[in-house]
C-alpha cells in the first residue's frame, strides 16, 4: 500500500513536505520525536545516539533534494547547466549548436589571359578559367579558406562583375600581349576532409560518426554507385531548395535574365538524405532513414495524384494528413545505404579565432579545381593556370570558438521563437531581403494586406484580403539605381517564400514606384570662410543624406530634416529656401513615373502616394543643385 499524507492524517500526525535543506530536516525530525514520542525518545544532545540517526536522515534527504532539484532544472532551458543535456533542449527547440565559428573575407582573385591577334587584340576569352566551388587559397598566418562559389572569369554580369585591364604590351607591335582579369568572391576558413564508410547490410536509421572535430559543415555524401544524399533540417522533409545555372537549358524562359539573376531556386525532391547532429563531446553525427533500396519510390516519397486509386503498394486510403504546400510524409524517412561505401566530404576549421588572418595575408594559391574549356594550346593553358593570384583586401573576421553554453541558451530561445517561419510582415521583409544575392538581389521590400472590392455598396469601395499579402520589391541595376526586379528574380523570390510562408497565405509579389527628383537650396555663408568649399561640403551632406541604402519604400521626406542637414555644415550662416521637384523620363535616363511634390507635401513633409514608392536622387551629382545668397 503506498504511503500517503492522508493515512498519517488519519493517525494524527502531521508531516511537512516543504522541507529542503539538512537543517530544515535535521529539525523537522527533532520535532517530531519530541511531539510523538516524547516518552520514548527525549535525548537530543550532539553526541547522543539519536542525533546521529537524525543527522543521517537528514544528510540522505539533503542529497536527494538536490538531486531532485537538479534534474529538475536540467529539464529547462534557462537552469539547466549540463552541457548534454543543453544541446538535447537546443535540439528540441530545433536550434543546431556550432562546433566552431568560421572566419570570413572577401578575396582579390586574379587570372592572366592572352590576346587574341585575330580579334583585334582583345583579350582571348577562350582562355578564362572557371575555380570550382571547393578551391583554396593559403594565409601566410596559416589558415586556408575555401571559397563559397565557382568563380568564372568568362563571366562579367551585374551579380559578377569582372574588371580587365592589360597587363603587358608587346614590343614589337605596340599591341596588348596579355590582359588581367580580377574577380571579388567571399571566401570562408576552413579545410576539407574526406573519409569513407563501408557499409553491409540493412541498418534501420543508420548513424555514423564523424570523429574530427571543429567541423563546419558537410559538403557532399556519395555511395559507391554515384548517388548522393543530402542534408535536411529533418527527415520527413523529402524536399530541398537546389540552386541551378540560369542557362537556356535549364529554364528557356528565364535564361534571358542571366546577368542580374545567374542561378534559379528549384525544388527537388530527395529519397536519400540525412540530418546531423553535433553531440557534446564535439563530434558530428549523422543519422540517415529507414527505408530500403528496394523500396519503391512511391512508398519512399508518395505522389499525392495517386492517393486513393488503388495502385499496389501505394496508398489508397486517406489515412494521412498532408500538406499541399510540400507534401513532407514518408513512411521510410528516406533511403538508408546499405552494402556500398559511402564517401563524405566535410569541412573543418582548427584555427579557430587564429583564423582571423590581416590583410593581404592571403596570397597564394592553395588546392585549386580549374575548370578549362577543351582543345585549347596546353602551354597557354598551363600559363594561365599559374598565373592565378590572390589578395585580401580585408581582414577575415568572424572566427572563434564554438558555442558556449550561454550562446545555446539564448539562440535556442531566439530560434524558437521565429520557429523558421514568416508570420508577420517583419518576417516576411527579413526572409526577402536575406535571399540570398545569386537568385537575384531584393533591395528594398515593404509588405501590406492584399484588399479586394468589397460586395456591399454601402461599404467601403475596398475591404482587407486575409488570405493573401502584396509584396512590393525593388531592385538595383549595375550603377546601385533602383530598378524593378526582372521576371527571373522574382520567381527565385516566390520560390524562396515558399518553403516558409503560412499554408494560407498567398503572396503576391508585385513593383513599387520610384519618383526621382531634384533638389535646390540656397544658404547665406559666414564672413571668413570659403564659399565654393562650404557649398561642396554642403552638396555632399546633401548626397549622404539621400544615399539610397538609408530609404526605404514608402519613407516620407522631412523638409525640416535637410534644412537641418545643410545648417550644420560649417560656415553655413542660414538656409533661406530648399526645394525639391519631380523628374521623370526614361529616356533621360529617369523614372518614367510623374509625381506633384507640392501637392504631396503636407505641413513640412513630403508623403509618398498611395500605391507604395521610394523617392530616389537618382543622380546626384547633377540633381543637387546650390547657391550661395549674400544679404
Amino acid at each position: 500500500m503506498a504511503y500517503s499524507k492522508t493515512s498519517n492524517a488519519e493517525r494524527g500526525k502531521d508531516i511537512k513536505y516543504l522541507n529542503k535543506t539538512y537543517d530544515d530536516f535535521k529539525t523537522q525530525l527533532q520535532e517530531f520525536a519530541q511531539i510523538y514520542f516524547p516518552d520514548t525518545y527525549n535525548d537530543f544532545s550532539e553526541s547522543s545516539p539519536g542525533t546521529m540517526f537524525m543527522e543521517m536522515a537528514a544528510y540522505v534527504g539533503d542529497v536527494l533534494s538536490y538531486y531532485q532539484e537538479t534534474q529538475l532544472q536540467e529539464n529547462f532551458l534557462l537552469l539547466a547547466q549540463e552541457k548534454e543535456n543543453l544541446y538535447n533542449l537546443a535540439y528540441s527547440l530545433g536550434y543546431r549548436p556550432k562546433a566552431t565559428n568560421t572566419s570570413a573575407t572577401e578575396l582579390e582573385v586574379f587570372q592572366l589571359i592572352p590576346a587574341d591577334p585575330a580579334n583585334d587584340y582583345l583579350p582571348d576569352t577562350k582562355y578564362s578559367l572557371t575555380l570550382e566551388e571547393g578551391s583554396s587559397f593559403k594565409s601566410n598566418e596559416g589558415p586556408s579558406f575555401i571559397i563559397e562559389k565557382d568563380i568564372n572569369f568568362k563571366l562579367d554580369s551585374e551579380f559578377e562583375p569582372l574588371e580587365t585591364s592589360v597587363y603587358s604590351i608587346n614590343s614589337s607591335n605596340n599591341k596588348p600581349e596579355y590582359y588581367l582579369l580580377k574577380k571579388k568572391a567571399k571566401a570562408f576558413s576552413g579545410e576539407v576532409k574526406t573519409k569513407t564508410f563501408e557499409l553491409s547490410g540493412y541498418e534501420k536509421f543508420l548513424t555514423l560518426e564523424l570523429e574530427d572535430l571543429n567541423i563546419i559543415e558537410i559538403e557532399s555524401v556519395v555511395d559507391i554507385d554515384g548517388n548522393k544524399y543530402h542534408e535536411v533540417p529533418y527527415l520527413a522533409q523529402d524536399t530541398i531548395y537546389e540552386d541551378v545555372e540560369n542557362i537556356a537549358s535549364n529554364d528557356p524562359e528565364l535564361h534571358g535574365f542571366n546577368e542580374s539573376t545567374p542561378y534559379l531556386v528549384k525544388l527537388k525532391k530527395v529519397p536519400r538524405r540525412f540530418v546531423t547532429r553535433l553531440k557534446s563531446n564535439n563530434v558530428l553525427e549523422m543519422q540517415f532513414g529507414a527505408g530500403e533500396n528496394s523500396i519503391i519510390d512511391e512508398r519512399i516519397i508518395p505522389n499525392p495524384d495517386n492517393i486513393g486509386l488503388g495502385i499496389k503498394d501505394g496508398r489508397n486510403q486517406l489515412e494521412y494528413a498532408y500538406d499541399p504546400s510540400n507534401f513532407l510524409y514518408t513512411w521510410t524517412y528516406g533511403v538508408v545505404p546499405t552494402n556500398t561505401t559511402l564517401t563524405v566530404t566535410y569541412r573543418v576549421n582548427s584555427f579557430g579565432i587564429k583564423s582571423n588572418v590581416s590583410a593581404k595575408s592571403i596570397d597564394s594559391p592553395g588546392t585549386l579545381k580549374v575548370k578549362v574549356q577543351p582543345n585549347l594550346i596546353p602551354s597557354i593553358v598551363q600559363y594561365c593556370k599559374d598565373s592565378i593570384a590572390v589578395n585580401n583586401i580585408q581582414p577575415a573576421t568572424g572566427g572563434g570558438s564554438g558555442d558556449s553554453i550561454e550562446d545555446i541558451r539564448l539562440n535556442a530561445m531566439a530560434n524558437f521563437s521565429s520557429q523558421n517561419r514568416t508570420v508577420t510582415k517583419d518576417d516576411y521583409l527579413i526572409r526577402t531581403l536575406s535571399m540570398p544575392a545569386k537568385f537575384g538581389r531584393v533591395a528594398k521590400a515593404y509588405i501590406t494586406q492584399d484588399d479586394q472590392i468589397s460586395p456591399l455598396v454601402s461599404s467601403p469601395n475596398r475591404i482587407p484580403n486575409p488570405m493573401a499579402l502584396n509584396l512590393y520589391t525593388l531592385g538595383y541595376n549595375r550603377s546601385k539605381k533602383i530598378s524593378t526586379l526582372n521576371r527571373a528574380t522574382k520567381q527565385n523570390l516566390q520560390t524562396y517564400l515558399e518553403q516558409h510562408r503560412m499554408l494560407t497565405d498567398a503572396i503576391n509579389i508585385k513593383n513599387a514606384f520610384h519618383i526621382n527628383f531634384t533638389i535646390e537650396f540656397e544658404i547665406v555663408t559666414f564672413k571668413n570662410f570659403n564659399n565654393q568649399e562650404v557649398l561642396l561640403n554642403c552638396i555632399t551632406a546633401v548626397q549622404k543624406y539621400f544615399d539610397i541604402e538609408r530609404w526605404q519604400i514608402n519613407q516620407p521626406i522631412i523638409i525640416s530634416d535637410i534644412y537641418n542637414t545643410i545648417g550644420e555644415i560649417i560656415g553655413v550662416q542660414s538656409v533661406p529656401n530648399v526645394k525639391l521637384e519631380n523628374i521623370a523620363g526614361r529616356d533621360s535616363g529617369y523614372s518614367p513615373y510623374k509625381y506633384d511634390m507640392d501637392d504631396a507635401t503636407i505641413k513640412g513633409i513630403i508623403y509618398p502616394s498611395l500605391d507604395p514608392s521610394i523617392f530616389e536622387l537618382r543622380h546626384p551629382n547633377v540633381d543637387i543643385k546650390g547657391k550661395i545668397t549674400q544679404y
